[in-house]
């Protein structure tokens, strides 16, 4: 079954490049009308090759967030979809972690999602809506150094199931997606291989693409996921299986 996403307008925060990217150009194959959102300028690039609307955009301001919305509804009339993509993953131990740091990271990660649901409610409401959360492996499970990273993505998921149950009603789907280890520019310095490199820690034996997660999200997306909601989807080649 081809999905497709015909009529439907969606935005993409931390578009501008790696996993995000991905995600815009996919949704926009199918048939959305995109609005990518970013701090970086790479975005407005992206928007002009999927024929959509970019928006300079701070996730953790909910100033911000309202001209993403207002822009979204100028230009296209409608939201149906949101895809919560933009984080940012710095690690340390607990004992060196600061409070500056760990107070940015969840202010990204998890306030900046909880502010975009409470921006795109209103006019989900309309039509319904998706709304899919890019958690992570670190929120299914402890990582060692992931103290402020891990509590964000942990958090991101409690968000996810509660969302789902409050929006259920206006039929608003609210699902969450935790990568493991993918070919971004923001694990790049990590030191896995890219591409399809070999890694031993996964049992499928390699590094996710980009293209592993977005597949996902565009399901999530569509009308081909009617009947999800508040429910978790590992994309971490059977990493946290076991």
């Amino acid at each position: 079954m081809e999905i497709r996403l015909d009529g439907k307008v969606a935005i993409v925060t931390g578009g501008a490049r790696g996993q995000g990217a991905v995600e815009a150009r996919l949704l926009a194959e199918a048939g959305a009308r995109a609005v990518v959102t970013d701090l970086l300028d790479e975005g407005e690039k992206v928007a002009e090759e999927v024929g959509g609307l970019f928006v300079r955009h701070d996730v953790a301001s909910a100033e911000s967030w309202g001209e993403v919305v207002e822009g979204a509804l100028e230009a296209y009339g409608r939201i149906d979809v949101l895809v919560n993509n933009a984080a940012i993953w710095r690690t340390a131990p607990v004992d060196q972690e600061t409070e500056e740091r760990f107070e940015q990271i969840l202010r990204v990660n998890l306030i900046g999602p909880f502010l975009g649901i409470q921006a795109v409610v209103p006019a989900m409401r309309r039509n319904g809506g998706s709304i899919v959360n890019i958690s992570s492996t670190a929120g299914l499970r402890g990582i060692p150094g992931h103290s402020a990273y891990g509590a964000s993505k942990f958090g991101l998921r409690g968000l996810t199931r509660s969302a789902a149950l409050d929006l259920a009603a206006d039929r608003i789907r609210v699902n969450s997606v935790h990568p493991g280890a993918i070919d971004t520019p923001m694990v790049a310095a990590s030191g896995f291989e890219r591409g399809e490199g070999k890694f031993d820690r996964a049992p499928l034996g390699r590094v996710g693409l980009p293209e592993d997660v977005a597949g996902l999200v565009l399901f999530l997306a569509s009308d081909a996921s009617s009947y999800m909601t508040g429910t978790e989807f590992a994309v971490d080649g059977g990493l946290t299986t076991g």
